[in-house]
């Protein structure tokens, strides 16, 4: 199956990108997708928040919006998948179409805007989750017509929490109006005050982990001011980054002028950098997960070094197909084993000893 995708790629690409994301879902689902994970070695585990990884790479959200498929994704070789984004009330988020392939420079463009079918329903498929092995994180975002942005957040974490391995505040995506500017200091803590009281009131024995994803274009103060306000209110760590509405020089699709958030290779560096920046803001106290343009055992290995837990990925798989998950897991192993790495942990930040 791992040799096939290179046949099949020709016809996929032909495709319209949210049609084909949509057959890889159902096929996924179906129950008959062959399992192409292989045991984990333990030098490619990580334990965090208490959560045993049996390896670091997982799946970023926006591929499995709805948890339609975790079960199946995880069977890929992912050592966490996460789902989402979800919001309280179901949307169906911007008009079509919202989705492309920037194919000359292994990227994505989406503006989805959010597209869900909404906490409950979202909560009912994890459900069937729970109790299984492996680590499901909820990305949690607010609906586009809520003015009081905390309050969505909240219900999110009532409603999902006990489903979840780990949360995530998403306020990064450049797609839905405001959402990035919930980022500042000021509003982010008086966000993330409400968003934790709420998750304590509703789980008070055991909570799980809650994370924020930002954005890959935030300025050196605001870098600052993020983490300053993660610190103080007691988050459990940083997924960076998001897509950029940031264009790169060099970009040669015909899509690369499409409004939206690109992900993919020309995300990787600046990312990289920016989880550097990070790093080194937070001083290595809290947990990063880093995303971004991750397509090789060399990507997953440079965002560890510069102070990744752990790494997940995306846009790769569509343009590699399934198959890269073992793949890039192997690379890495080697990477670490060539390096002298007695465990996982030891390589986190190691650029900045």
């Amino acid at each position: 199956m791992i040799n096939l995708y290179p046949l099949a790629w020709p016809f996929l690409k032909h495709l319209d990108p949210e049609e084909a994301h949509k057959l890889a879902l159902k096929v996924l689902a179906s129950g008959f997708f062959p399992k192409l994970a292989r045991p984990d070695p333990p030098l490619m585990g990580i334990t965090l928040w208490g959560l045993p990884f049996s390896n670091p790479l997982g799946l970023a959200a926006g591929f499995d919006k709805n948890a339609e498929a975790p079960d199946a994704l995880l069977n890929l070789g992912f050592g966490f998948v996460e789902v989402g984004t979800v919001t309280p009330a179901p949307q169906p988020g911007n008009p079509k179409p919202r989705l492309f392939r920037l194919i000359e420079d292994e990227a994505i463009i989406n503006r989805m805007g959010f597209n869900n079918d909404g906490a409950v329903m979202v909560r009912t498929r994890l459900a069937r989750h729970k109790g299984k092995p492996g680590i499901l994180g909820v990305n949690l975002g607010k609906n586009k017509t809520t003015e009081d942005a905390a309050a969505d957040y909240e219900k999110g974490v009532v409603l999902l929490a006990p489903m979840a391995g780990y949360l995530v505040v998403n306020i990064s995506s450049p797609n839905t109006p405001g959402l990035r500017a919930l980022q500042g200091r000021d509003a982010l803590s008086a966000l993330l005050g409400r968003t934790r009281a709420a998750l304590k009131m509703s789980m008070p024995d055991k909570t799980p982990p809650l994370l924020v994803k930002v954005a890959p274009d935030l300025e050196a103060q605001d870098r600052k001011d993020i983490a300053d306000v993660a610190l103080a209110n007691g988050f459990d760590g940083l997924i960076i980054s998001n897509t950029t509405i940031a264009r790169p020089q060099g970009l040669r699709s015909d899509f690369r002028d499409e409004t939206g958030g690109l992900s993919g290779a020309p995300l990787f560096q600046p990312s990289t950098e920016m989880l550097a920046d990070f790093y080194r803001l937070t001083g290595g106290k809290l947990p990063l997960i880093g995303v971004g343009g991750v397509a090789s055992g060399a990507d997953a290995y440079a965002k560890i070094r510069a102070g990744a837990s752990l790494v997940q990925l995306y846009s790769a798989m569509i343009y590699k197909g399934p198959g890269i998950v073992e793949r890039i897991k192997s690379e890495l192993y080697h990477l670490l084993h060539r390096d002298g790495f007695a465990c996982l942990a030891d390589a986190v930040g190691a650029d900045h000893r």
